[in-house]
Formats: structure tokens, sequence, C-alpha cells
């Protein structure tokens, strides 16, 4: 323990000092900023400034290993606008309101997909221990199918589930979370003249500070713990990873503590910084001038040599590694998105109202941030390779590129997505229902047309940042040695007012940066030239070229449920006096972008569970259920809800064999014609085309059909239409209760319905309601500057 924190507290007062230091100069970048203006071309597309406001991001049931009691038990994740992941022992629990029984914060951590990934990883924790030949592993997996999160200091977390197809929609979902909870510094508040591609720099400026500390103390740690753990070998790797979760909260809770004290005692003396600069701004920036040509005579003829030797001949390669894998996950988005639209025009042909294009665009709105569509973009840059630089640049890992990379997919997507709702609903307003196919064509050429052009722009600016983030650090190590000894003489030439924010070493970093970005640049302006990868020049982008585009950025998100409101409304109204409920279930339908199918009869897990009833799993399920949730069923069956559930099965369903029947009937006869999107699904599922009617159905085959309470020539009207759900306990996944007898439960915590499959989980309906806390993007940069400017770009 008190290694942990005198480590710690020399880390934290090692970065104090630079964020102090930093912090002025940043401070006065920004007001110089606010003043002088500047900046790169205008974006064309509009930004959304609250992506997922009122929004959650996905939430199903699979199974968990308790290290605690050593067994495999159904669980229900959910997963909220702030991208941490919430556990609960089934969904009724999350229904009710109640607290998760655990919150995981993905940042740092890598999604696994076999225990053989996993085990190589666990030996390598512990290098000095050999296993075995023949020896067990001290987790057996449930399936055949695991997920494992996986982090190099903190706990690890075993989930598994019956099928590959869920397997890989898990696996989306997980790194999605991932990806998002790494990039928690904001592009705002990064100093752009630090870079670096530490693969550590994950999550908000504590949890980047206690990767720093754990990467050097956890080394000191293994070498005097490890000879002192006793046991078979499996034995000691769990009590190894439980010690180094252990150490790891402690550094957690004190960097937090220590960030928060630097950061309050930064804040408190901004005014009077910022009354400082605002007065002497212009001598500021003259005394800058001064020295930075001073230390420009001294250091620009090294870097130049360096430059000629050691990096020019490399740019160009670097950067056709970095453009080709890049460029193709752009055009996936611009596929993705292009689909999306194409499928909406289709069915509008078949039915062509409002009604049906507001349908359609309350699934479309939040494209960008459903993990398994996204993810065919997300998978052409993970090819991204940088052979060599390891050595040669000493770059640690591509990974901090290909999230970068991933993290612009889905904002220019979402930027696309926003622009196109904004113009199309504009155009609805005005318009009538004949001309809808070429409203909806004419608005989509608009926005691809855009999105070409701001696309161009923020390939361009990613691949000049990654370039510099892997030269920038190479450059002032070469330097640093024959430059760094003559830099203490320039601190002599600043007036000692303004000795704050003039700081040399800062220059000296600022020298070498423009030095190599002429090259940089240069070589981008090339690329863009040939038109090998879809760039354009900046000068064909115009600023302003669309002013009234621009005023629709000031509108607030469009609610499309709303738009649909009055026509779904009066189709509840009809079902017995339940259009409150049915307009209460369309409403929550927008809450959630996607949610996991699954299916009860699980074959994998349940026959590995059966074959565990010797260990006693099975048996302690079945206790848990007489002593608990059984109890609840028979208490609720005599208020007499599990009678009205039967009897909403004994009509729900029979209609619904009925209507089958009678589409059936009509496929026959040729009548199909008039079910304009029936006939869309079905031949989508010949050319197999998976569109929003039938996407997870065949994407999962353990989904179960809803029970329509319409006719199935309209199928999103009979998804809106579904009766509210009567009171009940929804049993855990261990009952194995059949989710169309078993009674369900109206939340006051808004869950959201189903996802946009048309089919829906009995483990994942009704789950929504989301924590507003949303985590914002980052890409590389030094530890202690990069949260200098956390608390101006606040401001």
């Amino acid at each position: 323990c008190g290694t942990t924190v005198s480590r710690t507290a020399v880390v934290n007062g090692e970065f104090g000092r630079l964020y102090e230091q930093q912090y002025a100069v940043a401070l006065f970048n920004k007001v110089r900023f606010d003043v002088e203006g500047g900046g790169g071309p205008q974006a064309q597309l509009l930004h959304r400034k609250i992506p997922l406001e009122n929004k959650s991001i996905f939430s199903g049931s699979l199974f968990q290993y308790l290290e605690e009691s050593k067994k495999w038990r159904n669980r229900f994740l959910f997963v909220p606008d702030s991208y941490n992941i919430n556990c609960y022992d089934n969904k009724a629990s999350h229904d009710r309101g109640l607290h998760p029984k655990g919150t995981i914060n993905c940042a740092g951590y890598k999604v696994l997909t076999s225990m053989e990934q996993y085990l190589d990883l666990i030996s390598n924790s512990l290098p000095d221990v050999k296993a075995k030949a023949g020896s067990s592993p001290f987790l057996k997996c449930a399936s055949q199918f695991p997920l494992v999160l996986w982090h190099p200091y903190a706990r690890h977390y075993y989930f598994c589930v019956a099928t590959e197809k869920e397997q890989q929609k898990w696996l989306a979902v997980l790194q999605d979370c991932v990806r998002h909870a790494n990039d928690g510094l904001s592009e705002e508040n990064k100093v752009q003249t630090h870079y670096g591609t530490w693969d550590m720099m994950c999550g908000v400026a504590p949890q980047i500070l206690s990767n720093l500390v754990m990467e050097g103390l956890l080394p000191e740690l293994r070498e005097l713990i490890s000879p002192r753990l006793k046991g078979k070998l499996h034995e000691r790797q769990r009590n190894w990873m439980l010690i180094s979760d252990a150490v790891y909260s402690l550094v957690q809770g004190q960097c937090q503590t220590q960030y928060e004290a630097v950061l309050q005692g930064c804040e408190a003396a901004r005014c009077s910084l910022e009354a400082s600069i605002r007065t002497d701004m212009d001598q500021i920036i003259t005394s800058k001038e001064h020295v930075t040509n001073k230390i420009k005579a001294v250091v620009l003829p090294k870097a130049e040599k360096l430059l000629k030797v050691s990096i020019q001949p490399y740019i160009s390669s670097i950067l056709d590694a970095l453009m080709e894998p890049t460029s193709r996950g752009f055009s996936e988005v611009r596929d993705v998105f292009f689909r999306e639209l194409v499928d909406m025009s289709k069915n509008t042909l078949n039915e062509g109202t409002k009604e049906t294009v507001a349908q359609h665009m309350e699934k479309i709105s939040m494209l960008a941030f459903h993990p398994v569509k996204m993810n065919s973009c997300y998978e052409k840059v993970e090819h991204l390779s940088l052979e060599g630089l390891q050595q040669r640049f000493d770059v640690s890992s591509p990974s901090v590129f290909v999230q970068r990379a991933q993290i612009l997919m889905r904002e220019q997507m979402d930027d696309a997505v926003y622009t196109f709702e904004q113009i199309l609903h504009q155009s609805l307003e005005s318009l009538g229902t004949d001309e809808l196919c070429k409203t909806i064509q004419r608005c989509q050429d608009r926005v691809i047309k855009k999105f070409d052009y701001d696309s161009s722009t923020v390939r361009k600016r990613f691949f000049r940042e990654a370039l510099l983030q892997i030269f920038i650090p190479y450059m002032l190590k070469q330097l640093s040695p024959s430059c760094g000894s003559e830099l203490p003489r320039f601190q002599e030439l600043i007036f000692e007012d303004f000795s704050r924010f003039i700081l040399v070493e800062n220059i000296f970093e600022e020298v070498v940066l423009h030095s190599v970005m002429k090259d940089i640049m240069m070589a981008v302006k090339e690329a863009a030239v040939q038109r090998r990868h879809n760039l354009y020049r900046d000068s064909i982008v115009l600023s302003n070229s669309d002013p009234s585009l621009h005023l629709l950025g000031e509108s607030p998100s469009i609610d499309w449920a709303k738009e649909v409101g009055g026509a779904a409304a009066g189709e509840d109204g009809e079902d017995g006096g339940e259009g409150e409920g049915g307009e209460h279930h369309k409403t929550r339908r927008t809450k959630q972008v996607v949610s996991m199918i699954q299916r009860r009869r699980d074959t994998g897990v349940v026959k590995d569970a059966r074959e565990e009833k010797d260990t006693g799993e099975v048996k302690d399920a079945r206790e848990e259920k007489d002593t608990g949730e059984v109890k609840d069923a028979r208490e609720e069956k005599d208020t007499g809800e599990v009678k009205d559930a039967r009897e909403e099965k004994d009509t729900g369903e029979v209609k619904d064999t009925g209507e089958v029947k009678d589409a059936r009937e009509e496929k026959d006869t040729g009548e199909v014609k008039d079910t304009g999107e029936v006939k869309d699904a079905g031949e989508e599922k010949d050319t197999g085309v998976v569109k929003d009617a039938g996407e997870v159905k065949d994407a999962g085959e353990d989904s179960q059909p809803m029970q329509d309470e319409q006719p199935p020539s309209k199928p999103e009207e009979s998804e809106e239409a579904l009766p509210p759900a009567p009171p009940s306990e929804i049993l855990s996944g261990a009952t194995g209760t059949d989710p169309e007898t078993a009674p369900r439960v109206p939340s006051a915590f808004p869950p959201p319905p189903h996802d946009d499959s048309g089919f829906q989980s009995p483990t994942s309906q009704g789950a929504g309601g989301a924590e507003a806390a949303a985590l914002v993007s980052s890409g590389g940069g030094g530890a202690a500057t990069t949260a200098a400017d956390s608390s101006t770009g606040e401001q």
C-alpha cells in the first residue's frame, strides 16, 4: 500500500506541476483564437448538438460468470447514452427502477471472443509462472460463444451466448462501448502540440493518470508478489487479477481526488489570468514572436536535416497505409446511409403517406449509433496496419488511429442523417403525398453531395493529425539532446509578467511541428490531386454556400414519433380503450437505438447448464425459482393477472393465426400487391437483402414473433398498436418462462419497446430510459497537457 501511495503521489505531483503551467498557456491560446478567429473549411453538413438526448443504446439478456459463486447466471444488461454497461439480475429489476448490481466503464478494455485469446493474455500476466501440460483453466465457458472484457489492470468480465449470431451482435455492442469510453477527452480539450500513440490513452483524465501510474507500478508489484502466490496455476492467476484490480481501484481513487484538487486551483485563478491576457495581448504576442524567431535560428537547421534523412522518405508510404482502409470505411458509411434511404423510398412507393415516411425516419434518425448496422463500416478500418513503424518511430499500436477513424465515421454518419432529417422535415411541411418519393430523392442527392465534401475534409485532417502523432514524438526525441541544453537561455528574453503564457519548451515543439507540417500538407495535397481516394481540394469546398441550411441547424431534433402520433393514436383508440397504453408504448419505442433478440429455448447454454447439474448450479437455480420468482408468479396468478395474460394469448394468437392464413391466401390469389411492405419483405427474404422489417429476424434465428393487433398488410402499424402489457414480474432466464404466456410489467421507468426489426425479445421489451451523461470523443495527446485545456474549453 505504501508503494502504491508513494508512486501515485509522484506521478500526480509531476502532472499537477505541468497542468498548472500548461493551463495558463492553453488559456492564452484560447483567448487569442477567440479574438483573432480562424479555422479551416466550413462543414457543409449540420451537426446535432445532443446526439443521444433521451435515448438509450441497447438492452438484452445473456449469461454472465459470477466469480463470487463460480456459476453462470442469466443477467440483463442495459446500455444507456453514457455507454456504461449496467448489469441487473433480470429485466424486471431494471423495469422497476432498481439500482444495477454493477456498472462497467469500458475504457481500456478489449473484447475477446475466444477463451484461447483470453488464456494467452492471462498467461502473460504472470510470465514466470508456467502451466503444466494438461492443466485445466480456472474457467469453463457454458457455451461455445464466449465474450470476455479484458483489461490489463482492472477486473475481467465473462459472458456467453447460445449462438454465433448473438455473439456477433453483442461483440458489436461491446466494442461500441469500448470505443466511446476510450474517447473520454473532448477534441476541444486537447493540446494540439502534444502527440503520441500510447494505447492506454483511454477514458477521462483521472483514468489516463491511473493507467500511467499502473504502467510503472505493476511490474514492481509483480516482482514483489508473484513469488508469494500459492496454490494451483489457475488459483495464482485468479489471485493476481484480484490484487491488480484492487490496486487499480485504489490508484483511481487517489488520482481522481488529486486531479480535482489541481483543477479546482486552476479554475480559481482563471479570472485573474484572463484579465492579464486581455490587457497585455499585443505585448505577449510580440514577445512570443521574438523568442520564436530566436529558437528557429537554432532548431530549424537541425530539424530540416532530420526531416530529409529520416522523415521525408516515409511520408508517402505511411500516408498510403492510412488512406486505404480509412477511405474504404468512409465509403461504407456513405453506402449504408444510401441503402437506408433507398429502402425508405421503396416502401414509400408502396404506401406513400407522410406517416409511413415518419415511421422510417424514426428508425433512421439513430442510424449512426446502431452498433450492428455501423459494424460493417468499422470493420473496414480495422485492417489498418503500420508494420515496421513500431521500431522505427516508436508507434506502440495502430489502435489509436483505428478508434479515432471509427469515431469520425460515426460523427459523419450522424451529421448526414441529421441534415437529411432537417431538410426532409422542412419539405414535408409544404408538400402533398403525391411528391414524397421525388422529395426524398432530392433531399438524398443534396445530402450525399455535402457528405462527400465533408468526408474529404475530415479525412484529410485525420491524415495530417495521424502523421503528426507518428513523427513529432520521434523528432522531439532525436532533437532534444542537442537542442534542449540551449533552450534555458531563451527564457531570459521573456518578460517576467509574460512568463506564465510563454514557455520555451512549447515554442520548441511548435517550431518542430511547423517544420514537418509543410511536407505533410504537400503529401496530402498530392493525394487529393490524384483522386485515388475521392479527396477534394480545399478550394472546392465553399464556405457559407448554403446559408438557409445552416439556419436549420439551430432547430431542435425532430421527434418523428410525434409526427405519426395522430394516426397511431386513432388506431390505438379502436382497440377497446387501449389507446392510451398504445400511445405510451409507441413513445417508448423511440427511446432505444437497438435491442437484443434472444430465444428462451437456448440450445447450447441450456445444454451446458444441464451438464452442470452435478455441480449444483441447476439445483441452485431451481431453489431460487422456488424461493422467490415462482412465489411471485403464484401471487400474481391469484390476482388474476396470469389469467389476463392467457386470455390475451388466446385472443391475440388465434387472431394472428387467422391473419397469417389470410395473408397466405392473399398471396396465392395475387392480392399481396396491395400489401406493399409485406411484398417487399418477401422479396428481400428471397434476395438476401436485410431491411428494417426483417433485419434482426435474419440476423438472429432465436427471435420470437410479436403479437400483432393489426392486419399484416401494414407491419409498422401492427407494431405500433400493441396492447399495453399487464403488470407482472418477468422471470429470469433460469426459470424458462414462456415469453408469450408470461405477464409483463409496465414501468414508470420508461422502457424502450423493441428494436427496429419487427421482432422483439422477451428479455429486451420495455428496457429504456437512460442516464444523461454522454462522453465525448478524443485523440492522442500527452497525459499532463491533454487535461490542461479541459477547464478552459468548458468555459
